[in-house]
């Protein structure tokens, strides 16, 4: 399933301003939306028919009706809390009323990111990354620290495996990248030029290029091998990138877990042997 919603809320920005006003119609009441023919729709978000068919193709579906059907089945299947989630935080709000926003946003931007996996894709990184020679992490800012983690967790079972905080050091990483070798890219917003160029010398080198980004098309999505989508319910403190960096450490949970366990015995004895026990 394509999840609508998903999809329209991750790439509404990057759409024109027709095509917008039409994503901003229907998640602001989803439910009616469904009902709606593209005439029905285009009418009361005053804009062209047209405008909604490119929104819907825009944003990877074949047009409205598969649109609308995935908007259906998509509603059908969840309990779309749209006045919760779409609630920010607010000056003056007390300490229950954050945290019930934040652990909500939060637990659904864990629970969108799992509607977007695809278990092919996921396999197939899962088997790049266990015959790599060498796994080399890229991220800047919050992408980073998820990067951070993986190169932590791949170290444990004994995963050859870098990640630079410098970014001149990452592209260094990158011109010696090999096809033997694989390449992990972090990037939420799919729009890094830093992380782009990187990309570009790997590309140059052959090297295979696994990305962690928003379900959009952006340049980062463009020059990967495979793609693994996040999603995020980002506040206005978006600077602090929070559910987009949960669904980020989600995504590398999983890769590490998968490898793990298609090696099980070994990693087990690789765990025991670099656990580190306090003084």
């Amino acid at each position: 399933m394509k999840n609508a919603l998903i999809r329209l809320r991750e790439g509404r920005d990057g759409l024109n301003p027709a095509e917008y006003a039409a994503a901003d119609y229907v998640l602001a009441d989803p439910q009616r939306a469904s009902m709606l023919s593209v005439h029905e729709l285009a009418d009361k978000a005053f804009v062209s028919s047209s405008a909604v068919i490119r929104m819907c193709r825009d944003l990877g579906f074949e047009g409205y009706k598969d649109f609308r059907s995935s908007l259906t089945v998509e509603i059908a299947l969840r309990d779309e809390n749209m006045s919760l989630s779409r609630e920010d935080i607010e000056k003056g709000d007390s300490i229950s009323e954050i945290i019930q926003k934040i652990t909500y946003k939060n637990v659904q931007s864990l629970l969108d990111t799992q509607h977007l996996m695809d278990t092919d894709t996921l396999q197939k990184c899962v088997a790049l990354l266990e015959k790599a020679k060498s796994v080399i992490l890229f991220g800047l800012g919050a992408s980073w620290l998820a990067g951070r983690d993986a190169y932590e967790k791949l170290l444990r079972i004994n995963k050859p495996c870098t990640i630079n905080e410098d970014w001149h050091l990452q592209l260094l990483s990158a011109r010696n990248s090999t096809r033997d070798d694989v390449g992990v890219v972090i990037s939420y917003s799919g729009q890094t030029t830093e992380m782009i160029e990187c990309m570009k010398a790997m590309k140059d080198n052959h090297t295979p290029i696994i990305v962690i980004t928003r379900c959009v098309d952006s340049p980062i999505s463009e020059l990967a091998d495979y793609k693994l989508y996040t999603t995020a319910n980002e506040s206005l403190f978006r600077s602090a990138a929070m559910s987009s960096r949960i669904s980020q450490l989600d995504i590398i949970d999983i890769l590490y877990t998968a490898l793990a366990n298609d090696n099980y015995e070994n990693c087990i004895k690789q765990l025991k042997k670099t656990h580190i026990v306090k003084p």
